[in-house]
């Protein structure tokens, strides 16, 4: 069945005729045809199911809503270095489908990758990618794409829980800290997660964020390459969190 998100309100009865982009994506490429159904999630991340009642002019009838929820048990935001080109949309795609709820961008002491001017329209592209991913993935919400210009922004955030995904805490054999954090959160918690671009988080970096209450974390006892470690990490927080 298909998914796909609508900017207002849904009750069951209510008879509505789909936006254009949906209409053409499911009418014309996915063939759907009068008395078809599909999932459809309201402004409120409500979900429902709607029957195709009109195809030519593309009007649904709302039949009954669904009580199918995949969201993770609390929100997941990671802030990710900015990464080397193409990897960004990596991250967003698959962190999405894994059940991240915010996804940041910034800049980093060592990282290669400069946005600059460019950051607006890489976070639009990126959003919609974000998109996609949540239709594909059947999630009730749509993760938002940010970019901030530091990691003093970080500091800001507010978050039952922030932890910084370290190479060196690895290295040392640091195997508890993930665990410890992840069963510490409860249902409608946060988690702020922070993870560096190819070439690393900074002392400097991470100086300043155990100094406003960051946890180091190790991810095994591999190195993880930018675009994997936090796809490790989500994958972590799902088994600790949804299959224990």
């Amino acid at each position: 069945m298909q998914h796909y998100f609508l900017n207002q309100t849904l009750t069951v009865g209510d008879t509505l005729e789909l936006p254009a982009d949906i209409k053409k994506h499911w009418i014309r490429v996915m063939r759907a045809e009068t008395g078809s159904k599909a999932e459809f999630v309201a402004d409120n991340q409500s979900l429902f199911i709607g029957e195709l009642v009109d195809e030519s002019n593309g009007k649904i009838k709302i039949i009954e809503q669904a009580n199918h929820n995949v969201e993770l048990p609390f929100s997941v935001t990671i802030a990710c270095g900015l990464p080397k080109s193409g990897k960004a949309e990596l991250i967003v795609q698959k962190a999405t489908e894994m059940g991240v709820s915010k996804i940041i961008f910034l800049p980093t002491d060592w990282a290669v990758a400069k946005w600059n001017q460019k950051a607006g329209k890489k976070v639009e592209r990126l959003q919609k990618v974000a998109k996609s991913a949540a239709e594909q993935s059947h999630r009730n919400l749509i993760p938002e794409v940010t970019y901030l210009d530091s990691v003093n922004s970080l500091i800001d955030i507010d978050a039952n829980q922030k932890v910084v995904a370290y190479e060196e805490s690895a290295k040392e054999g640091e195997s508890s800290n993930l665990v410890k954090v992840v069963n510490s959160l409860h249902a409608g918690d946060s988690l702020l997660a922070f993870f560096g671009p190819e070439g690393g988080i900074s002392p400097a970096e991470i100086d300043k964020l155990q100094a406003n209450n960051f946890t180091l974390v190790g991810l095994g006892p591999r190195i993880l390459r930018t675009e994997s470690a936090p796809l490790y990490f989500l994958s972590a927080v799902s088994v600790l969190s949804e299959l224990r």
